[in-house]
């Protein structure tokens, strides 16, 4: 099963901090797809692993994050 969360990462600035958020989630295994947002300083990710990995992973890029919302859970096929 995949959810969809909804990420804050209030520390971004610029393109090249959505570029490296991007790059962390997207080569982190079990992530399927993820929108990082610099307007609203938030990023969409859709994944079958937990909140605290995706946290991890954005720590691991250099910036904070809080979950806002799992947004939806749908069934893999």
């Amino acid at each position: 099963m995949s959810n969809t969360i909804r990420l804050s990462i209030p520390g971004m600035k610029c393109g090249g901090c959505v570029s490296a958020i991007e790059k962390a989630l997207s080569d982190q295994a079990g992530v399927v797809s993820s929108q990082v947002d610099l307007a609203t300083k938030t990023a969409l990710v859709e994944s079958d692993i937990a909140f605290g990995v995706l946290s991890d992973v954005v720590k691991a890029a250099g910036f904070d994050s809080t979950e806002l919302s799992v947004v939806q859970e749908s069934a893999s096929a």
